[in-house]
Protein backbone atom coordinates (compact mmCIF):
# COMPACT_ATOMS: atom_id res chain seq x y z
CA UNK A 1 0.00 0.00 0.00
CA UNK A 2 1.22 3.43 -0.81
CA UNK A 3 1.48 6.21 1.72
CA UNK A 4 -1.17 9.00 0.89
CA UNK A 5 -0.34 12.59 2.10
CA UNK A 6 -3.01 14.64 3.27
CA UNK A 7 -4.32 17.77 1.24
CA UNK A 8 -0.88 20.39 0.61
CA UNK A 9 0.83 18.34 3.49
CA UNK A 10 3.57 17.69 0.83
CA UNK A 11 6.89 19.58 1.73
CA UNK A 12 6.90 23.33 0.12
CA UNK A 13 9.34 23.39 -2.79
CA UNK A 14 10.81 26.24 -4.14
CA UNK A 15 9.01 28.26 -6.86
CA UNK A 16 10.42 27.68 -10.29
CA UNK A 17 8.24 29.22 -12.73
CA UNK A 18 4.90 28.13 -13.43
CA UNK A 19 1.83 29.71 -12.41
CA UNK A 20 2.18 31.84 -9.62
CA UNK A 21 0.75 31.28 -6.40
CA UNK A 22 -2.21 32.53 -4.65
CA UNK A 23 -2.08 35.64 -3.09
CA UNK A 24 -4.90 37.07 -1.58
CA UNK A 25 -6.12 40.75 -2.89
CA UNK A 26 -5.05 43.95 -1.74
CA UNK A 27 -7.12 45.59 0.88
CA UNK A 28 -9.46 48.50 -0.44
CA UNK A 29 -8.07 52.02 -0.64
CA UNK A 30 -10.37 54.16 1.17
CA UNK A 31 -12.30 57.17 -0.57
CA UNK A 32 -11.68 60.88 0.94
CA UNK A 33 -14.26 61.70 3.64
CA UNK A 34 -17.19 63.17 2.90
CA UNK A 35 -15.84 66.44 4.71
CA UNK A 36 -12.96 66.51 2.85
CA UNK A 37 -15.10 66.90 -0.55
CA UNK A 38 -17.02 69.62 0.88
CA UNK A 39 -14.45 71.22 2.06
CA UNK A 40 -12.32 71.32 -1.74
CA UNK A 41 -16.00 72.28 -3.74
CA UNK A 42 -15.91 75.45 -0.73
CA UNK A 43 -12.65 76.13 -1.48
CA UNK A 44 -13.37 76.38 -5.11
CA UNK A 45 -16.19 78.32 -5.14
CA UNK A 46 -14.26 81.03 -3.14
CA UNK A 47 -11.80 80.95 -5.69
CA UNK A 48 -14.03 81.08 -8.39
CA UNK A 49 -15.55 83.73 -6.56
CA UNK A 50 -12.27 85.70 -5.96
CA UNK A 51 -11.55 85.29 -9.85
CA UNK A 52 -15.31 86.61 -10.80
CA UNK A 53 -15.10 89.59 -8.79
CA UNK A 54 -11.34 90.77 -10.26
CA UNK A 55 -12.58 90.24 -13.96
CA UNK A 56 -16.26 92.18 -12.94
CA UNK A 57 -14.60 94.94 -10.46
CA UNK A 58 -11.16 95.16 -11.99
CA UNK A 59 -10.45 98.64 -11.07
CA UNK A 60 -11.39 101.84 -9.12
CA UNK A 61 -14.46 102.23 -7.25
CA UNK A 62 -16.74 104.23 -9.59
CA UNK A 63 -17.34 106.50 -7.20
CA UNK A 64 -13.82 106.93 -6.24
CA UNK A 65 -12.82 106.84 -10.23
CA UNK A 66 -12.88 111.09 -10.05
CA UNK A 67 -10.36 111.25 -7.29
CA UNK A 68 -6.65 111.07 -7.44
CA UNK A 69 -5.28 108.71 -4.79
CA UNK A 70 -2.95 110.10 -2.19
CA UNK A 71 0.05 108.57 -3.11
CA UNK A 72 -0.22 109.87 -6.73
CA UNK A 73 2.17 112.81 -7.41
CA UNK A 74 0.17 115.61 -9.60
CA UNK A 75 2.33 117.60 -11.78
CA UNK A 76 1.70 121.38 -11.86
CA UNK A 77 -0.10 122.81 -14.57
CA UNK A 78 2.44 124.97 -17.23
CA UNK A 79 0.75 128.40 -17.48
CA UNK A 80 -0.01 128.55 -21.13
CA UNK A 81 1.12 132.63 -21.32
CA UNK A 82 4.23 132.19 -19.06
CA UNK A 83 7.10 132.91 -21.09
CA UNK A 84 10.94 132.14 -20.16
CA UNK A 85 12.69 135.20 -19.23
CA UNK A 86 15.47 134.99 -21.75
CA UNK A 87 12.59 135.40 -24.46
CA UNK A 88 13.82 138.92 -25.99
CA UNK A 89 10.62 139.96 -28.24
CA UNK A 90 7.02 138.95 -28.16
CA UNK A 91 5.66 137.07 -31.02
CA UNK A 92 2.62 138.09 -32.73
CA UNK A 93 -0.73 136.86 -31.51
CA UNK A 94 -1.75 134.73 -34.59
CA UNK A 95 -5.38 135.86 -35.53
CA UNK A 96 -7.63 132.74 -35.15
CA UNK A 97 -11.10 132.53 -38.07
CA UNK A 98 -14.36 132.44 -35.70
CA UNK A 99 -15.65 129.65 -35.14
CA UNK A 100 -18.38 128.58 -36.74
CA UNK A 101 -21.58 128.25 -34.65
CA UNK A 102 -22.55 124.71 -33.86
CA UNK A 103 -25.62 123.67 -35.65
CA UNK A 104 -27.91 122.59 -33.57
CA UNK A 105 -29.25 119.12 -33.15
CA UNK A 106 -32.46 118.23 -34.40
CA UNK A 107 -34.81 116.42 -32.20
CA UNK A 108 -36.32 113.00 -33.46
CA UNK A 109 -39.71 114.96 -33.68
CA UNK A 110 -37.97 117.49 -36.16
CA UNK A 111 -36.07 115.08 -38.05
CA UNK A 112 -39.72 113.13 -39.03
CA UNK A 113 -41.37 116.39 -39.73
CA UNK A 114 -38.61 117.51 -41.76
CA UNK A 115 -38.16 113.70 -43.72
CA UNK A 116 -42.47 113.75 -44.25
CA UNK A 117 -41.96 118.00 -44.90
CA UNK A 118 -39.72 116.48 -47.96
CA UNK A 119 -41.54 113.21 -49.03
CA UNK A 120 -44.57 112.80 -47.66
CA UNK A 121 -48.03 113.53 -49.06
CA UNK A 122 -49.90 116.07 -48.41
CA UNK A 123 -52.31 115.02 -46.30
CA UNK A 124 -49.58 113.22 -43.84
CA UNK A 125 -48.22 116.24 -43.92
CA UNK A 126 -51.24 118.09 -42.54
CA UNK A 127 -50.83 115.39 -39.87
CA UNK A 128 -47.12 115.02 -38.44
CA UNK A 129 -47.60 118.92 -38.14
CA UNK A 130 -49.81 117.62 -34.94
CA UNK A 131 -46.16 115.89 -33.95
CA UNK A 132 -45.34 117.13 -30.23
CA UNK A 133 -42.59 114.50 -29.80
CA UNK A 134 -40.95 111.25 -30.96
CA UNK A 135 -39.12 109.00 -28.44
CA UNK A 136 -37.50 105.72 -29.03
CA UNK A 137 -36.31 106.50 -32.82
CA UNK A 138 -32.73 106.98 -32.27
CA UNK A 139 -32.22 103.43 -30.92
CA UNK A 140 -33.39 100.83 -33.06
CA UNK A 141 -31.68 97.40 -32.89
CA UNK A 142 -33.96 95.28 -35.04
CA UNK A 143 -34.94 92.68 -32.49
CA UNK A 144 -37.97 94.78 -30.50
CA UNK A 145 -37.79 98.23 -31.82
CA UNK A 146 -40.70 100.38 -30.26
CA UNK A 147 -41.48 104.28 -31.05
CA UNK A 148 -43.55 106.64 -29.23
CA UNK A 149 -44.72 109.77 -31.22
CA UNK A 150 -47.01 112.04 -29.35
CA UNK A 151 -49.39 114.27 -30.53
CA UNK A 152 -51.95 116.82 -29.45
CA UNK A 153 -54.92 115.16 -30.74
CA UNK A 154 -57.85 114.36 -27.57
CA UNK A 155 -59.15 110.61 -26.78
CA UNK A 156 -58.51 107.39 -27.45
CA UNK A 157 -59.48 104.49 -30.23
CA UNK A 158 -62.32 105.71 -31.44
CA UNK A 159 -61.64 109.66 -31.38
CA UNK A 160 -61.82 111.68 -34.33
CA UNK A 161 -58.57 112.14 -35.06
CA UNK A 162 -57.79 108.27 -35.44
CA UNK A 163 -57.33 108.51 -38.92
CA UNK A 164 -54.60 111.01 -38.95
CA UNK A 165 -53.48 109.13 -35.94
CA UNK A 166 -53.18 106.33 -38.78
CA UNK A 167 -51.65 108.50 -41.73
CA UNK A 168 -48.61 109.40 -39.11
CA UNK A 169 -48.01 105.94 -37.85
CA UNK A 170 -47.92 105.42 -41.87
CA UNK A 171 -45.70 108.09 -42.50
CA UNK A 172 -43.04 106.93 -39.84
CA UNK A 173 -42.91 103.56 -41.41
CA UNK A 174 -41.77 105.60 -44.37
CA UNK A 175 -39.10 107.27 -42.57
CA UNK A 176 -37.91 104.21 -40.55
CA UNK A 177 -37.23 100.95 -41.09
CA UNK A 178 -36.78 97.99 -38.83
CA UNK A 179 -37.48 94.02 -39.11
CA UNK A 180 -39.79 94.04 -35.91
CA UNK A 181 -40.41 97.91 -34.93
CA UNK A 182 -43.82 99.13 -33.41
CA UNK A 183 -45.05 103.02 -33.92
CA UNK A 184 -47.65 103.81 -30.91
CA UNK A 185 -49.20 107.72 -31.73
CA UNK A 186 -50.59 108.43 -28.31
CA UNK A 187 -52.84 111.95 -27.77
CA UNK A 188 -51.93 114.87 -24.98
CA UNK A 189 -54.26 112.98 -22.83
CA UNK A 190 -51.58 109.98 -22.96
CA UNK A 191 -54.36 107.92 -24.55
CA UNK A 192 -53.19 105.45 -27.40
CA UNK A 193 -54.99 106.42 -30.23
CA UNK A 194 -52.90 104.30 -33.16
CA UNK A 195 -50.43 102.45 -33.64
CA UNK A 196 -48.48 100.09 -37.06
CA UNK A 197 -45.61 98.33 -37.57
CA UNK A 198 -42.41 99.86 -39.01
Amino acid sequence: MSQQYPYNSQPHQAYQGGPAPYQPPPPPKKGMSAWAIVGIVIGGLFVFLIALGALVGGGEDKADAGKTSDRTAVAPAEDADAKPADEPAQKPAEKKAPAEPEKKKLTSAEEFKAFVAKNGTPTEQTAVKHVTKVQGAEEQNDILDSVDVYTDFTGGFMSKDQNQAKLIASAFADWKDSENGLVTVYGSDGDMISNGNF
